[in-house]
């Protein structure tokens, strides 16, 4: 049985009880692949490319990696944030030198890495297209490391940015965190929250990744396991 693995930010990551109904992605995969293939999420809230790396995430994944297995690689909200040396990953050098760490440590363990450009923040231009920058150069440099290595891709960012603009501007709305004052015990003020998804987006962001795996040629192995 095969293991896919996600290393990846609050985007994906499993919420607990006091977050409901703010979703990851990572928690509705599960939904669109077979019992003969097992998620597991270790996607974290609040970590970039680096912290994930300094707190020793990735090597206690090593631990659990065996050949066959696959590992689904998707940051870049964190590595955005300059303010916060912990966190902060400038696109065309750190970054870029640590996701060829993640593609190196699957790789020499027989697993495949999969890379996944960042899933877009709901941001809109002023005439009403998806902004190209809503998570900066991140998505780019992820595209060019994956060419560059030849690691598979799965290019959310532009998936995301697809169905956000299909749904438009007010129904994109219902895909992520927006409660009114009073609406839930646990967000007593409300929340405008445009990058956390409701259960319904993280759920419909899980189907784009699904389907772009089962889109992608290098990961023909998968496909058998993939519901889509």
């Amino acid at each position: 049985m095969p293991t896919i693995y996600i290393a990846g930010d609050s985007t994906a990551a499993q919420k607990g009880g006091g977050e409901w109904p703010m979703a990851g992605w990572g928690e509705y995969l599960q939904q669109y692949a077979s019992r003969k293939v097992r998620i597991e999420n270790r996607a974290i809230n609040g970590r970039s490319t680096r912290s994930f790396l300094a707190e020793g995430r990735l090597t206690d994944m090593e631990r659990d990696f065996l050949p066959g297995d696959f590992l689904l690689i998707q940051f870049g909200h964190n590595d955005q944030k300059l303010e916060d040396p912990l966190r902060y990953t400038e696109p065309h050098t750190d970054y870029r030198r640590n996701l060829q760490v993640f593609i190196d440590s699957a790789r020499s363990r027989d697993c495949t890495p999969v890379l996944l450009t960042s899933v877009s923040r709901r941001r809109f231009t002023a005439d009403g297209e998806p902004d190209p920058e809503a998570v900066g150069l991140y998505p780019q440099v992820m595209r060019e490391v994956a060419g560059e290595t030849g690691t598979a891709l799965l290019d959310l960012f532009a998936s995301s940015q697809q169905l956000y603009r299909r749904l438009g501007a007010e129904a994109s709305a219902e895909l992520f965190m927006h409660l009114p004052p009073g609406a839930r015990p646990n967000y007593p003020d409300g929340i405008t929250d445009d990058t956390h998804f409701s259960q319904a987006g993280a759920q419909k962001i899980a189907s784009l990744v699904a389907e772009a795996l089962a889109q992608s040629a290098e990961l023909k192995l998968l496909h058998p396991y993939l519901r889509v």
